[in-house]
């Protein structure tokens, strides 16, 4: 670093640092740093999305039986990145380093999760965007935090912080990707560190904003779902019911990822030739069933106002989940809370064939819930999440439905690192 802006550098962290005496409001400085590091969240999202759009726009004219090769050759060249560059890691890594290394996430690993992620997802893996963007969005908290000499649970903090707003510019809810980052961090006890609500709801703010500003994208629901009016005492029950279905699916999941883990474990491969492989499996599927490609963001409203058989909806949901499993133990790079999504849709417009005269919202919003929060252990978030990207008019199902699916969650979870401090041991970066 020049010696110019290594003084700058130190005259921001004395400003920042100092009393600000003049002010007379609640926060201050830390407001500031909060909001910072909120804007550059959003632009990093924000880059990574368009930067994603362009790929997908690109490999999507790809159908056919060319997709076989594409996405065989778009395993091997993020498994060649990750082979270069270093193992980026995932998800049980980033909720390991909160609890265990002073909630410290490394930004050296950066360059290869964008890269290796950006191949996966846009050649039509089936995982979404937001598990590399919180690595690199709270990683850069992890920096910002060090560099203006904060200790302690401040880094784990704005790290944190850092990890929300990533997860709010993709979700489009602040105060639900707020609520996620803490709560995918710990299922038994959501406040364990209550300290990082306000900074994590500062940033997801101010990171909102600015991935709105840059992609032109509207503040509306992120999905257009069926109307849903004049509710009913009754829709709780309904609710419950449906959250069965929900439960169960996600039961599916957790057991098909593990049977893949244990699959692919069986073969001492380089990673190259693992992503490479995934990526064969997966391009089979593809080729099959077109609508398993990619992550569900836009197939998911294409269910929604399509028509479909019940058949097709049954295969459909089948093959997808085994592409979601394959595409997470296989190693390629990505977050699977929008395709679970997406997989919960194709439930719920199952159920609502089998079962006419019901509400296709309720049901679908219901199985949502209820799936996601039986993987994750999320069930306060998901709530404020379902709300906001589906536009759903009552939270009261989808509580009911969430805690459901929580409750009935198989007692190891998938990220074994929610476990937190009641594991006997940890990794660190």
């Amino acid at each position: 670093m020049k010696f110019s802006t290594h003084k700058r550098f130190f005259e921001l962290k004395d400003t920042l640092q100092g009393p600000l005496k003049f002010n007379p409001f609640v926060y201050n400085k830390l407001f500031l740093i909060w909001t910072i590091l909120g804007l550059i969240g959003g632009v990093i999202a924000g880059a990574y999305w368009i930067v994603l759009e362009h790929l997908i726009e690109l490999f999507g004219f790809i159908e056919g039986i060319y997709v076989i090769p594409l996405m065989t050759i778009g395993g091997l060249a993020a498994g060649l990145v990750i082979h270069k560059l270093g193992d980026p890691g995932e998800i049980d890594l980033i909720v390991d380093n909160i609890h265990f290394n002073k909630g410290k996430l490394d930004p050296k690993s950066n360059p290869s999760m964008i890269l290796s992620s950006l191949l996966c997802i846009s050649v039509g893996g089936s995982l979404g965007p937001e598990a590399p963007l919180v690595q690199v969005v709270g990683s850069t908290g992890t920096y910002i935090a060090r560099k203006l000499g904060f200790k302690g649970e401040d880094i784990r903090s704005i790290t944190i912080a850092g990890m929300a707003s990533a997860f709010t510019a993709l979700f489009g809810a602040p105060l639900g990707g707020s609520l996620f980052a803490l709560e995918i961090l710990d299922h038994k006890q959501v406040t364990r560190y209550y300290q990082a609500f306000m900074p994590a709801l500062v940033a997801s703010c101010a990171s909102y904003l600015m991935f709105i500003l840059i992609t032109h994208l509207n503040l509306g629901p992120t999905w257009k779902f069926p109307s849903y009016s004049n509710p009913q005492v009754n829709d709780i029950f309904y609710a419950i019911l449906y959250s069965l279905a929900g439960a169960a699916l996600g039961w599916a999941f957790i057991f098909m990822v593990k049977k893949c883990k244990a699959l692919f474990s069986l073969f001492s491969i380089q990673i190259y030739i693992k992503l490479a492989l995934g990526g064969f499996l997966l391009g089979i599927i593809a080729y099959f069933l077109p609508l398993t490609r990619y992550f569900g963001h836009d197939q998911l409203q294409e269910i929604l106002s399509g028509s479909f058989t019940v058949e097709f909806l049954i295969s459909l949901l089948v093959l997808k989940l085994i592409a979601i499993a394959i595409t997470v133990t296989s190693g390629w790079r990505g977050g699977f809370i929008i395709p679970l999504f997406f997989g919960g849709i194709v439930l719920g417009v199952i159920i609502y064939q089998l079962v006419p005269g019901q509400n296709l919202a309720l049901i679908s919003v219901c199985i949502m819930a209820s799936l996601v929060a039986c993987v994750t252990r999320t069930p306060v978030s998901i709530i404020i999440l379902l709300g906001t990207m589906t536009g759903f008019q009552s939270l009261i199902p989808i509580m009911f439905a969430s805690l459901t699916g929580f409750f009935l969650a198989p007692k190891t979870p998938l990220i074994n690192a929610q476990l937190g401090m009641d594991k006997p041991g940890h990794r660190s970066s």
